[in-house]
C-alpha cells in the first residue's frame, strides 16, 4: 500500500506559518480597535460601521481582480508577497493614529493587501499538492490561521495586564509577527511549476472559461452566505442567555480552538469522501446549530453550541476551497478563487442586515431559523451539483 504524500511541508507549511503570524499580528489589534476608536479617538458607532463596510467591500473586489490577474501573468507569489507586505507595513501604524480618518485609511490599506493576496495564495496552495490531498492542505492552512487568531488576543491581553492602558504600545508590537510573516513568505515560499504561463491571445479566458458548473456552485454558496450572518450575533445571543460579559472572550477563544482542531479533521475527511459531501454535511450541521441557538434557553447550551459550531467550519472552510480547485480549469484557478471569495463578500453584508432586521422585528429565534432554512436549501442545491471532476477518495 502506497503511503500518501506528505502535505504539511513546502509551500503548505510556510504559507500556514505566514497566516499564523499574520493573524497573530492582526488579532493583537482588531479586538481592541472598536474601543480605541470610540474611547480614545472619539469616533461614533456609525464611523466604526463605515470603516468595516468599506474595508470588507474593498477586499472582496480586489480578491476578484487579483486572482484573475495571477492567471493572466502566470505567477502567484509576487502578488501574495505584495498583499501580505502591504498589510504588514500599514497595520501597526494604528499606534500613531490620532484621528479616526487615519484609522480608516490604515484599515482600508490593510484590506487592500488582503484582497490582493487571498485568491493567488489559495491557488498557490492548490498547485503545491496532489489533487487528492488538497483538502488536507487547506485544513492545515486554516488551522494555522485560527491558531493565530487565538494567540494574538492572548498576547494583547498579557501585554495590557502588564502595561495597563498602553494600547498604542500593543499596536506597535504587532509589527513584530507581521514582519516575520513577510520574511518567511519572501524566503521560504516558492512559485510552483504548476503555475501556467499563459499565452494571452490563445489561452487566457478569465472568468468566461470557468463554466456553468462552477457558477452554479457559486450561486449555491451565495444562498448559504445569505443565511450566514456575522458571528457577532452569536455573542449577543450568548449574553442574552446568561453568559457573563467577562467570559465572552474565553468563549470566543475556545471557539477558535474548536475551529482550529476541526479544520484538520474536515480537510482530511474531504480527501477521503470528496469535498462536496463534506460541505453538505457542514451546512446541515450549521442548520442544526442555528436551530439550537433559536431554541436555547440556558448559558450551558451556548457553550455546547459554540463547541460544535467549530465542526461546521471544519467541514466547510477547507473542503470548499478544495472543491473550487477541483471544479475550476487548472489555468484559471486564480480567477475561480477570486470569484468564490467575491461571492461570499457579496452576500455577507445583506446577510447580516437581513438577520438583524428579522431579529428586531420578530425576535432572535426567527432570525436563526431563517439562517438554518437557507443552509438546508443550499445543501439541497449542492446535492444537485454533479460530481464529475471532483477528486475521488
Amino acid at each position: 500500500m502506497t503511503r500518501p504524500p506528505r502535505v504539511f511541508t513546502g509551500n503548505v507549511l510556510w504559507l500556514s506559518v505566514v497566516s499564523l503570524l499574520t493573524d497573530f499580528s492582526s488579532e493583537m489589534i482588531y479586538p481592541l480597535l472598536p474601543f480605541f476608536l470610540t474611547t480614545v479617538l472619539g469616533a461614533g458607532p456609525a464611523f466604526l460601521g463605515l470603516i468595516e463596510g468599506i474595508a470588507e467591500t474593498t477586499a472582496s473586489l480586489l480578491k476578484l481582480a487579483s486572482g484573475w490577474f495571477s492567471d493572466r501573468i502566470g505567477k502567484r507569489k509576487s502578488l501574495v508577497l505584495m498583499g501580505y507586505g502591504l498589510a504588514s507595513a500599514v497595520r501597526p501604524l494604528i499606534a500613531v493614529a490620532s484621528l479616526p480618518w487615519q484609522v480608516l485609511a490604515i484599515r482600508f490599506t490593510d484590506r487592500v493587501g488582503k484582497g490582493i493576496r487571498t485568491a493567488p495564495r489559495d491557488a498557490l496552495i492548490a498547485e503545491s499538492v496532489p489533487a487528492e490531498r488538497r483538502g488536507t492542505a487547506y485544513g492545515y492552512h486554516r488551522a494555522a490561521d485560527h491558531a493565530g487568531a487565538v494567540l494574538g488576543p492572548l498576547a494583547a491581553t498579557g501585554l495590557l495586564l502588564a502595561l495597563p492602558g498602553r494600547y498604542r504600545l500593543v499596536f506597535a508590537l504587532a509589527a513584530v509577527p507581521a514582519l516575520l510573516s513577510v520574511l518567511v513568505l519572501a524566503f521560504k515560499v516558492r512559485e510552483t511549476r504548476a503555475t501556467i504561463r499563459l499565452d494571452p491571445e490563445a489561452e487566457f479566458k478569465g472568468f468566461s472559461g470557468l463554466g456553468k458548473r462552477f457558477y452554479f456552485f457559486l450561486v449555491v454558496v451565495l444562498i448559504f452566505t445569505l443565511g450566514n450572518a456575522t458571528d457577532a450575533f452569536l455573542l449577543v445571543r450568548a449574553q442574552e442567555l446568561g453568559v457573563p460579559l467577562a467570559l465572552v472572550p474565553i468563549l470566543w477563544g475556545a471557539f477558535h480552538v474548536s475551529k482550529m482542531l476541526w479544520n484538520i479533521v474536515g480537510g482530511r475527511l474531504a480527501d477521503r469522501i470528496g469535498p462536496r459531501p463534506a460541505i453538505i454535511a457542514g451546512w446541515l450541521v450549521y442548520a442544526l446549530i442555528y436551530a439550537g441557538f433559536a431554541f436555547a434557553s440556558a448559558a450551558w447550551q451556548v457553550w455546547a453550541l459554540f463547541g460544535v459550531y467549530g465542526l461546521f467550519y471544519g467541514l466547510t472552510e477547507a473542503p470548499e476551497k478544495a472543491l473550487v480547485a477541483a471544479v475550476a480549469p487548472a489555468n484559471q484557478r486564480g480567477a475561480a478563487f477570486g470569484a468564490y471569495h467575491f461571492s461570499i463578500g457579496l452576500g455577507a453584508l445583506p446577510a447580516s442586515v437581513m438577520f438583524g432586521l428579522i431579529w428586531q422585528r420578530w425576535g432572535p429565534a426567527a432570525a436563526f431559523l431563517v439562517g438554518a432554512g437557507l443552509s438546508v436549501l443550499a445543501a439541497i442545491g449542492l446535492l444537485l451539483l454533479r460530481s464529475a471532476g471532483e477528486p475521488k477518495p
